[in-house]
Parts: C-alpha cells; structure tokens; sequence
C-alpha cells in the first residue's frame, strides 16, 4: 500500500513500528513498510512522534480542510540533494531568456493537452484553431507576465469548449472561479487540480529538484511553486480527463455536492468518488516510446522532474510532455 486516504475523523498515533488510527468504526493498524503518502481529507488528531515517524520512514503528508481545500504537506527532510542542482536552478530562475523558455514550455504542454481532450472528444478542428496559434505566441514573449497573459487567454477559450462537452446543466462550468467555487464543476476542478498538485510534489521530492524554486509561477513563501510549475502539463492531461469521464459517464450527482453551500462544494461521498478516479488514472500505464516499457500516468511525473533536471546542467533541451497514446 504506497498510500492511504482517510476520509473519517480520528486520531493518527505512531504504535511502536507502525501506525493506528482510531475514528467511529474502530482501530485499524497501518503497516508503514512502502507507505509513500497519507492523504487526510478530515479532522484528524495527531502529535509530534507520529511526524517524526512519518519523517524516519520518508513518508509525505497531504492535508485537505473541511470543504476539501489543499491545505499543506508535511514534508520529510529531503535524502536526495544536490547543491549543484540547486544553484542551477537558481540560474534559470535569475536568467531572464532561461527562465521565459522553461515558463513557455509548461504552457505549451497544457495547451497541447488541453486541445487534446477536446480533439478527442469530438470539438471540430476550426474550433480549436485559435488554441493552436498559441504556442507561437510563447516563445515569442520576453517575460512570464506576457507567458502568463498567453495562458489566460488559452483557459479561457479551453473552459469555453469544455463547456460544449458537457450536457448536464448541473455540471456546466460557465465561468472558472477558483476562490470560492461557484458551482459544482469550478469545485470539481478546483478539488481534482489540488491532487495534481500534491501527487507533482510527492513525485518532486523523490528527485534532487527543490520544489520552492520554478519559473511560470513565481516563488514565494509558503508554497512549493514547482509542483504548480509541472503540475500544469498534467492537469488537463490526467485531471480534467477525470472530471469528464465522472461527468459524461453520471458517476457524480447532486448528493456528492452540499446542498446548504451552493452545490459548490464537494460531500465525502464527492470526494471519494473523486480521489478513486484520480488515483486509478494516475496507476494507469502506457507504453512509454524510449523506455520500452509500461509506466503509470504517476511515474511520467517523476520523468518529466528528470527531463527538468537534464535541462537545467545543460544535458539535454528540456521539451514538454506530450501525450503520444
């Protein structure tokens, strides 16, 4: 078991070499040995010694608040660093052309991804025309603001199109709204983009990369930017895939969502369905072309963390996923 979501109330203890959790339907023991994450998705009591203990065996710590809101990540100390890495990194960030070149390549990535869902779900190819032209624009911007602004304009005209691929008025997104959501799909795709992101971050952590140091969006205290960085080649990629396949396939319905807070945000049984479908995707594999071999959607994280990596000591030229399956 690499991970464990817990959805229930209780409290986590460390009990001797492993670990207990006490919530309403009794104890149950948690084998640490290939523990990787534990995702809590409730009001969960614990102490210090179980961090430690987390820390000891390298296992990282999701926290979601009551709405279902990434909160943080308890991180262990790092046994994979480099200080040569990390300067750099710093390099790229403080070079103007380095850092514009790695923030349009995360761009393109979600663009290309972004098309493809809607390609593969039927949107006509003129439609899609203006998305298209829009990579051209990246490499020709010389600051992320203007890489930034090339983003916005693609989302909008990406949630527009992904609109038309949702028939259930319930489920129509309108406008994206992320701070609150507004309805059940902004909700959606706020939750789901929120374990992109820590899924990135645990995969981060296994390489010698510093997650507080990216290029699209900016560092800052408080948050690992780079996992926003990487995150967003997979956020439509794997994520929003998710979200249409619960949708389109009516795996979700009203009483996944709270009816006293606008439908806007996710129930237990919500975000149940929803880790399961993201979890499952991310296990799925695909032939990877160089490898010759089958890796799970989790693991083209981690090799696009080593395709950052040869980038930045001058190996090879860093290229964004795309999807080739």
């Amino acid at each position: 078991m690499e991970r464990i979501y817990i959805f229930s109330p209780g409290r986590l203890r460390r009990k001797e070499n492993t670990l207990s959790f006490e919530g309403e339907k009794g104890r149950k023991f948690i084998p640490v040995e290939g523990l990787k994450e534990i995702y809590l998705f409730s009001e969960i009591d614990l102490n210090s010694k179980v961090l430690n203990f987390l820390s000891q065996n390298g296992v990282i710590l999701h926290v979601f608040n009551y709405y279902g809101y990434y909160s943080g990540s308890f991180i262990p100390r790092k046994s994979a660093v480099s200080g040569f890495l990390t300067v750099k990194q710093v390099e790229h960030y403080l070079g103007s052309e380095k850092r514009t070149f790695l923030a349009a390549s995360f761009v393109e990535g979600a663009i290309y991804h972004s098309i493809r869902n809607l390609k593969k779900r039927g949107v006509d190819e003129s439609e899609v025309e203006e998305l298209r032209e829009l990579p051209h624009k990246l490499y020709r911007a010389s600051s992320v603001p203007e890489i930034m602004a090339v983003e916005g304009m693609a989302k909008e005209i990406y949630y527009s199109l992904f609109d038309s691929l949702i028939e259930d008025n319930f489920f129509k997104l309108k406008k994206r709204e992320k701070r609150p959501p507004s309805n059940p799909a902004n909700a959606l795709i706020s939750f789901v983009n929120s374990m992109i992101y820590t899924a990135t971050l645990s995969e981060i952590y296994k390489t010698q990369l510093d997650p507080t140091i990216s290029y699209l969006h900016e560092p800052s205290t408080g948050r690992f930017s780079l996992s926003l960085d990487i995150s967003e080649i997979f956020k439509p990629l794997v994520g929003d895939s998710v979200i249409l396949s619960l949708i389109k396939g009516k795996k979700l319905n009203k009483k996944d969502f709270d009816s006293s807070l606008n439908y806007a945000y996710l129930t237990e049984s919500g975000r149940k369905k929803v880790v399961s479908a993201v979890k499952e995707k991310l296990d799925t594999t695909v032939k990877h072309r160089k490898l010759k071999r089958k890796v799970s959607h989790r693991y083209l994280i981690r090799l696009e963390c080593y395709k950052l990596i040869k980038h930045l000591i001058g190996e090879s030229v860093y290229k964004p996923l795309k999807a080739w399956w």
